[in-house]
């Protein structure tokens, strides 16, 4: 058993900030709709407190599910899992599994692939990672060498 604990690479500031515009264009929307809906209905204005409330829940939500769910790759000893990546092909899997880990561009972006022994593969996009694309290739490169057995000289 290894004491090694695991590797968290998480979610780059640029599409946490993208992801995050998102959800306010959509409370945004909420909020209109329902200050115009008071405005033609002729409600009480105490009534807008209602979505502005949701909208404290909502940004509140999605910082607790950042904060706790914000990582891409987590890799340990044994194996890695990835998330929140479209077009992932396989999300989990073990070192012993994987036969090499390449570098390559998928539509201009620069991606790695890890290349499964039963012809799967898991392509990660770099750009997603608050990582160097250099220091992320040397810490898949270690995990996949300890996984296989092998030790640094």
């Amino acid at each position: 058993m290894t004491t090694e604990t695991a590797t968290v690479h998480r979610l780059a500031p640029a599409v946490a900030a993208r992801l995050l515009g998102v959800v306010l264009c959509l409370v945004a929307v909420v909020i209109l709709a329902s200050t115009l809906a008071i405005a033609v209905l002729d409600l009480h204005t105490v009534f807008l407190l209602v979505p502005v409330l949701l909208t404290v829940a909502v940004l509140v939500g999605c910082w607790w599910a950042w904060h706790t769910r914000g990582w891409v790759v987590r890799m340990t000893a044994e194996g890695y899992r990835v998330q929140w990546v479209r077009g992932v092909g396989v999300a989990s899997g073990r070192w012993k599994d994987v036969e090499d880990a390449v570098t390559t561009t998928v539509a201009a972006a620069p991606v790695v692939v890890l290349r499964l022994r039963d012809g799967r593969t898991t392509t990660i996009p770099v750009q997603m990672l608050a990582v160097d694309r250099e220091a992320f290739v040397r810490d898949v490169q270690d995990h996949l060498q300890r996984g296989h057995g092998l030790r640094k000289l």
